[in-house]
C-alpha cells in the first residue's frame, strides 16, 4: 500500500477503500458543560468526573476521592448542557492531556468544564472512536497544539480542528473497536492476575517470617519445628567492600533495577564497564543503601560491579534466597529505613547490623528461600508477558489506524 493512501498497515480481511479524512468539529459536536463550583460538591448523588479521575481509570487505578453533586444541581445544569450518552468520548484537555474516557452506559454522570473535553459522539462506533485518541496521528496533534514550554492544554477549539482518519463502512470501526476492546480485557486479566501474585508474596513474606515478639512464624512448611533462632544481621552476611574496575564485568546502578522488584530493565552487559564500584558475585545481595524507600535489591544471578550507594551482602553458612526474602520484609525495611538525612537519607549499616532477626536452621531456610524465588519467577514471567501484551496494543494503535 503507497503511503499516500488513507488506509492503515495492517486491516482485517475483507475491508477496502480509503478512509475519510474529517475535523472532528465537523464530525461531531465538541463541546463542555456549565461550571460547577466546588461548593456545590458533595458525597453522594450523580458521579462527578474530574481530569485526573480519567486518568486513574485509564491506568487501571482506584478512585479513592470520588466527587460527586446533587441530583437537583445535575438536572438543573444537565437542561442547559445536555447529558452525556452511550458512545460519546470525555478527553482530558489538562495535565495528562488527550486521555479519552468512553461513555459505556446510562448512568448520570457530570465533569468538570474546561478540564475535560466532550465530544459529542453519534457517527463512529464508540469504541472505535475510543481507541483512536491512542492512536500515533491523534496524539501527535494533541500535544503538539498543547504549547511548548507552557503547561499543556487540549481546548475546544483544538478538540474542533483534531484531524481524524476512519473508514465509512460501520463494520470496519466495529470490528477493530472490539479487537481493541478484547485487547484491553487480555490486559486486565493479566494485570490482575500479576497483582494477585504480588498480593500473595506480600501476605506469604508477613506470615512466613515470625512477627516482633515471636520465635515462629503463623505458616511453616510440614516437619519443621522448633523456635528460630534470633541472630545479628552481620552474624547471617558478610558486607562486601572491596573496589573494582575490572572491565570484564557488567555495572549495576540504582537506574538498572526495577524498583520493589528485583528485576533489570535493560541488558547491563551492553553499558560501558568503565566505573569504579563494589565487586560482587553470583548469589550476593545488592541492596540500595541511598533512599531505602524506594527498595532497590536485586540478587544477583552473575558478577558484576555495584556502582553507588550499593551494600553488597553475602550470606553466611545461610541460604542467599531465603536471605533476600528476609531483607524484603517489614521487619528488615523498618529497620532499613531509620535512615539519616532528609533530602537524600541513607540506611546506617551500624543499626541494621547490629539488629536481632530470627532465623531457621539451613533446611527450612531453604524451603522458604526456594519458595520465594518460585513466587518471584512467576511474577517477573507474568510482568514481562504484561509488557508484552501491552507493547503489542502499542504497535497496533499506531498501524491499524491511519
Amino acid at each position: 500500500m503507497g503511503s499516500d493512501k488513507k488506509v492503515p498497515q495492517i486491516r482485517f480481511e475483507g475491508f477496502e477503500g480509503e478512509w475519510e479524512s474529517k475535523l472532528l468539529g465537523d464530525l461531531m459536536e465538541v463541546t463542555s458543560v456549565k461550571r460547577i463550583h466546588q461548593s456545590d460538591w458533595t458525597d453522594r448523588g450523580v458521579r462527578f468526573i474530574r481530569a485526573r479521575d480519567i486518568v486513574a481509570a485509564s491506568k487501571g487505578e482506584k478512585v479513592t476521592d470520588i466527587l460527586y453533586i446533587t441530583k437537583i444541581k445535575y438536572d438543573e445544569y444537565s437542561a442547559l448542557s445536555g447529558k452525556v450518552k452511550i458512545d460519546d468520548v470525555l478527553v482530558t484537555g489538562v495535565g495528562s492531556i488527550g486521555v479519552p474516557m468512553l461513555i459505556e452506559n446510562d448512568e448520570p454522570l457530570y465533569f468538570k468544564d474546561g478540564n475535560v473535553i466532550w465530544f459529542r459522539n453519534n457517527v463512529l462506533n464508540g469504541s472505535f472512536f475510543y481507541y483512536i485518541f491512542g492512536s500515533e496521528n491523534i496524539q501527535k496533534y494533541i500535544n503538539g497544539v498543547a504549547g511548548v514550554g507552557t503547561v499543556g492544554t487540549y481546548t475546544i477549539d483544538s478538540g474542533k480542528k483534531t484531524p481524524i482518519q476512519y473508514p465509512i463502512d460501520k463494520t470496519e470501526q466495529t470490528t477493530i473497536g472490539n479487537f481493541f476492546r478484547y485487547l484491553d480485557d487480555t490486559i486486565t486479566l493479566k494485570k490482575q492476575q500479576y497483582e494477585q501474585t504480588v498480593n500473595i508474596k506480600k501476605a506469604m513474606l508477613e506470615k512466613m517470617f515470625p512477627k516482633k515478639g515471636a520465635d515462629v512464624p503463623e505458616i511453616r512448611f510440614e516437619g519443621f519445628t522448633g523456635a528460630w533462632e534470633g541472630k545479628r544481621f552481620d552474624s547471617i552476611i558478610e558486607r562486601i567492600t572491596s573496589l573494582s574496575n575490572n572491565q570484564t564485568l557488567p555495572n549495576v546502578e540504582f537506574e538498572d533495577i526495577i524498583s520493589g522488584c528485583g528485576v533489570l530493565n535493560k541488558n547491563i552487559y551492553d553499558k560501558p564497564k568503565k566505573k569504579i564500584g563494589i565487586e560482587f558475585c553470583r548469589g550476593d545481595i545488592l541492596f540500595g543503601k541511598l533512599r531505602p524507600y524506594l527498595k532497590n535489591w536485586l540478587l544477583a544471578y552473575f558478577s558484576g560491579i555495584a556502582i553507588g550507594d550499593f551494600w553488597v551482602l553475602r550470606p553466611i553458612e545461610n541460604d542467599n534466597n531465603f536471605v533476600y526474602a528476609l531483607m524484603q520484609t517489614c521487619d528488615y525495611q523498618y529497620v532499613a529505613n531509620l535512615s539519616t538525612g532528609t533530602k537524600m537519607p541513607r540506611s546506617e549499616w551500624s543499626v541494621v547490623s547490629e539488629t536481632i532477626f530470627r532465623v531457621p536452621l539451613l533446611p527450612e531456610q531453604i524451603a522458604i528461600g526456594n519458595f520465594f524465588r518460585n513466587l518471584d519467577t512467576l511474577i517477573t514471567a507474568q510482568q514481562q508477558e504484561l509488557d508484552k501484551l501491552q507493547n503489542i496494543k502499542k504497535a497496533l494503535l499506531d498501524k491499524m489506524f491511519v
